[in-house]
């Protein structure tokens, strides 16, 4: 077959498939919710018939049955992407021009949606099944996968290419062995957190974008003792916790069309203190909503949380910067507020490698001189190349370091309390 043979052959099938499509909406359209059975039913059907009027190899007609069947239950022609495990992160930009994020390494998709409705469909799938709205009017959404994904929208106007998705997806759950044993972290500072964790200590997660907070944060959650009842607050609900059975997870609501009902973390955070909750996990602050985080751990509650920051003491800085964003409260008040709610700040990076690793343990110590007070524990050393490979980019690959104990924890009172020693 030449290639422009091949040419014709793909665009038949795809119209093909488009005809079948469209045939079976009109057939649902109105009719009670099918179950998956009795829709693999009416697309074999649809496909024997097509095959009756023209030849049509068994490889395409099973083909044709997978990619309707994943159009009216599934994310389209993105299934596949969401079934691969190596593939991290999907973005579409627009219905022709999709990239993935596949082991670390960014590269553009030979597939494409058919027309920007098709893509603009899907997309009302996935926020409908979370209860989320997006359309002109609100142009902006967040929503999750079944699986845990993470999913962001963008619609025209706002995006200026057609439908933009981005899609984190969230695979299986990572935990803190896993970690350890991907060099991520040593066992060493996984043991010193565990015993933080359990002891009760407040940790803050920060990072840059894609520097594996949530990931971090939700492997660290697995040491909360199993006996604690522990309330989840998110954006969008990401976090895997499994050994709790006293769980309570809330997450976010958007506004609906008349621009009322609204639910931010902010209203969570409150609502949760009347929940009698030992430990109070915020999946991510990125606002207002930090001064009620303060105070919630400053109440004598247990706390988690990540946030977006370059170092531990830049991630200081951008808290001062939320906290104010809430109230106008002096900044001695609001630095004196984060000293005293915030124990342990853990600070990830993503290295040249595009490996990802903890790179700070910070203890915070009190407020004085108008400072918050630092004590670095653990900080990675790098010690140059593991070989001298280079990217596309032209960056070295395999960085070699490790987490190295620069300090000794001062406040131990908490540890005592529970029991452990250092």
């Amino acid at each position: 077959m030449t290639g422009e043979e091949g040419m014709r052959e793909k665009e038949r099938v795809r119209q093909l498939k488009q005809q079948l499509r469209d045939e079976l909406r009109q057939e649902l359209d109105g009719y009670r919710q099918v179950e998956d059975e009795e829709l693999y039913e009416r697309i074999d059907r649809k496909i024997f018939e097509a095959g009756s009027q023209g030849y049509l190899p068994l490889k395409e007609r099973l083909e044709l049955r997978k990619s309707i069947f994943n159009s009216f239950r599934k994310l389209d022609i993105l299934q596949q992407l969401l079934d691969d495990p190596e593939i991290t992160e999907v973005m579409i930009n627009g219905r022709d021009h999709i990239f993935v994020e596949e082991s670390g390494v960014m590269h553009p998709w030979e597939y494409e949606f058919e027309s920007d409705e098709q893509l603009e469909d899907m997309i009302q799938q996935v926020v409908s099944r979370v209860n989320r709205t997006v359309n002109v009017s609100n142009p902006i959404a967040d929503a999750r996968l079944a699986d845990g994904s993470r999913v962001h929208v963008v619609l025209p106007p706002v995006s200026l290419d057609g439908p933009v998705m981005t899609i984190r997806k969230f695979p299986r759950i990572i935990t803190m062995e896993m970690l350890v044993e991907s060099g991520s972290i040593t066992q060493e500072a996984a043991d010193f957190l565990k015993k933080l964790v359990r002891a009760g200590y407040n940790l803050f997660i920060s990072g840059g974008t894609n520097s594996g907070k949530t990931t971090f944060l939700n492997a660290l959650s697995a040491y909360i003792p199993a006996d604690e009842r522990v309330i989840t607050i998110e954006d969008s609900a990401e976090l895997q916790i499994q050994q709790v059975k006293n769980l309570v997870r809330l997450e976010t609501r958007g506004a609906n069309a008349e621009g009322e009902g609204a639910v931010e973390i902010s209203d969570l955070i409150r609502a949760s203190l009347r929940m009698r909750p030992n430990y109070l996990i915020v999946g991510e602050v990125r606002g207002k909503e930090c001064l009620d985080m303060l105070q919630a751990l400053n109440t004598g509650h247990f706390g988690l949380s990540t946030g977006h920051g370059n170092s531990a003491r830049d991630m200081l800085s951008r808290l001062e910067t939320m906290t104010l964003m809430a109230a106008d409260i002096p900044l001695t008040a609001v630095r004196g507020q984060i000293a005293s709610a915030i124990d342990i700040l853990v600070h990830l990076g993503r290295l040249r490698d595009r490996s990802r690793r903890v790179l700070e343990i910070t203890e915070v110590t009190g407020y004085a001189e108008g400072e918050i007070q630092l004590n670095p524990l653990y900080r990675f050393e790098e010690r140059g190349d593991a070989d001298e490979d280079r990217s596309p980019g032209g960056a070295k690959q395999g960085v070699r370091g490790s987490l190295t104990a620069v300090g000794t924890l001062a406040r131990q009172e908490k540890l005592h309390a529970a029991g452990y020693s250092l």
